[in-house]
């Protein structure tokens, strides 16, 4: 399978963005905690579905878009998974916690694993882990870092009150 990707230009910055026929396998920010490990199979150059990823991600940085339409193909353990899943359930402009993340996908008491896994998150803002922090309100870690987050959340208009 042919994977393509190419980096677009954002509010938050440059952002690698990475398709094939299969879906959409990744999104990067320049500052990535875990950056996006490319392989052998990776090409340079664009893809339809990565020119409507730069077109749905522009018009959700404008405010014109509140979810994304997009085949996703992210590569993880069925765990991760299905914490990313849980992750687009969380509409925009709503904030969840890591503990209730964890009840979300079955796994009360698991908030640290749940963590991990929001934390290696191929696909962020598409599904948007930015919008899970901490129980206390805080804004805790984020694999593009916290100015992201904020801006992010800021944007979604979801910045915890304690943080404006």
């Amino acid at each position: 399978m042919n994977v393509h990707y190419t980096h677009v230009d954002s509010p938050v910055g440059l952002l690698l963005l990475a398709a094939s026929d299969a879906g959409l396998h990744a999104i990067g920010f320049p500052e990535n905690r875990h950056p996006v490990r490319m392989g052998v199979d990776w090409r340079e150059g664009t893809h339809p579905l990565i020119e409507e990823a730069r077109r749905q991600l522009a018009a959700y940085f404008a405010g014109e878009r509140r979810y994304f339409d997009l085949p996703l193909a992210p590569h993880g353990t069925p765990f991760q998974r299905s914490v990313w899943q849980a992750l687009a359930d969380i509409p925009y402009g709503v904030t969840a916690s890591y503990a209730e993340l964890a009840t979300r996908v079955g796994r009360p008491g698991a908030a640290r694993a749940v963590g991990a896994a929001n934390g290696r998150n191929p696909l962020p803002i598409v599904l948007p882990c930015h919008r899970v922090i901490g129980a206390g309100g805080d804004l805790t870690g984020f694999g593009g870092g916290l100015p992201t987050k904020r801006y992010l959340l800021a944007l979604e208009g979801a910045l915890p009150r304690a943080l404006l």
